[in-house]
């Protein structure tokens, strides 16, 4: 049996918890191998723009492609999490909520450069009040899902760099703004909840003893494992044609019709 807040309990849900780059696929990856208890996660935003915004990275969407991906990442895990058992979730529900939150505060695209970003804000005068009581809203929904679903969480806090990757937001400020506010909600939700920090080694371990997990393999062997499964997996997505194309050159126009947009 687990242990949870105390108690213990035949099943656990467990989310881990973490803003972009902390290592929240490597970590729950290689807890799914150690404990044997099936990981779940939504797909990421570079697979789903494949076919949403094919040609564009996520630095380059307008505010609605944006809510259109989270609505669909959305989709992902609440499909992906409604089985009976335990799991291991790559991220929760709260957390594309999160990032739209923090982008409305950042700026939409808060990797790019203060040109943009202030053309963004122009553009985005009149807009962005319904957009905040759109986000508003969802809230309130990822917040109560996650408090019926999720036994505990783990979260993971910022302790490295992140890869710059064109795909992912690469502001430190809009970093630590969704990493503060992803801390924030979990605690809000109620639910038992730990800050585990360190190698991945250190995590995974901290994580078993705190919720009395059982293990089927070393977490040494785990790890390796799970590295692997990490970096096949993003080495398929960047062999992509697709992907390929969103990562050439824009041509001038095609920026600047991308910047006018909210």
């Amino acid at each position: 049996m687990y242990l949870v807040g105390g108690r213990r309990c035949d099943t656990i849900k467990l989310a881990i918890s973490g803003t972009y780059g902390v290592g929240k696929s490597t970590t729950t990856e290689t807890l799914s191998i150690a404990t044997g208890i099936p990981r779940t996660h939504a797909l990421t935003s570079r697979e789903l723009l494949i076919d949403l915004a094919p040609g564009k990275t996520v630095m380059e969407l307008n505010s609605i492609e944006l809510l259109q991906l989270g609505t669909r990442r959305f989709e992902e895990r609440v499909a992906n999490e409604s089985c009976d058992g335990s799991f291991i979730s790559d991220g929760s529900v709260v957390h594309e909520w999160v990032y739209g939150t923090a982008r409305m505060a950042v700026g939409i695209n808060p990797g790019a450069g203060f040109l943009l970003r202030s053309i963004k804000t122009l553009a985005g005068v009149g807009r962005k009040a319904p957009l905040l009581e759109y986000t508003d809203i969802i809230g309130d929904i990822v917040k109560e899902r996650a408090r019926r679903l999720y036994d505990a969480y783990v979260h993971l806090p910022v302790e490295f760099p992140m890869k710059t990757d064109g795909h992912r937001p690469v502001s430190e400020p809009f970093r630590k703004l969704s990493d503060d506010t992803l801390l924030e909600v979990v605690a809000d939700l109620g639910l038992p909840y730990e800050v585990v920090g360190g190698t991945v080694h250190e995590r995974v371990t901290r994580i078993i003893e705190l919720f009395d997990l059982p293990t089927v393999m070393s977490v040494e062997d785990a790890i390796a494992e799970g590295e692997r499964r990490v970096a096949a997996a993003t080495a398929v997505l960047e062999q992509d044609d697709r992907f390929k194309a969103a990562q050439r050159q824009k041509s001038l126009w095609r920026k600047i019709s991308y910047a006018m947009r909210y």
